[in-house]
């Protein structure tokens, strides 16, 4: 699936995931009752476009627009982040539905963080792949702290109370 990989495609690409999922953390905070989960998802959102604009300061294209125009254009329909995110919309989402659906989702993105690095020989490029596979691996650690926290799980804060007890 990687093997060839076009350098400043996988950029391109990268650049509309990380607007991708900026886009799912900003639609999910809207529908969040909860004000901890909401800001969760509000912190993850500024990252992603974070992470869009370190994609896009290595892209070498000139097809994009402006990166602020780029971010401002509406979400896209074809969108597998959007379009997961909707349909649980329709079905009434929830936070631990929409926390369940973040991690999938950052793990998978992580995997193909790292893939694509791997296959990326110029080594300034293949460092903003890995800094961003890093990033994301903690996005899903912060998800899953937020997660345990809100299913009334032992919270890992808590987890020294419970061992000297």
């Amino acid at each position: 699936m990687f093997e060839n990989v076009d350098v400043q495609e996988a950029i391109k690409r990268s650049i509309q995931t990380e607007k991708n999922a900026r886009d799912f953390y900003r639609l999910g905070a809207k529908h969040m009752k909860n004000p901890r989960a909401r800001k969760a998802f509000e912190l993850l959102a500024k990252e992603e476009e974070d992470h869009a604009k370190m994609f896009y300061d290595i892209y070498q294209g000139g097809d994009l627009p402006d990166f602020s125009a780029y971010m401002a254009v509406d979400p896209s329909r074809d969108s597998d982040w959007l379009t997961d995110l909707e349909k649980e919309l329709m079905e009434e989402l929830n936070e631990r539905r929409a926390m369940e659906l973040a991690m999938d989702k950052e793990l998978k993105l992580e995997q193909t963080l790292r893939t694509l690095a791997e296959k990326i020989p110029d080594k300034g490029v293949h460092e903003v792949f890995l800094k961003n596979a890093e990033s994301t691996h903690q996005h899903y650690e912060l998800i899953e702290s937020e997660y345990a926290f809100l299913m009334g799980m032992v919270h890992e804060t808590d987890i020294d109370t419970y061992v000297r007890e």
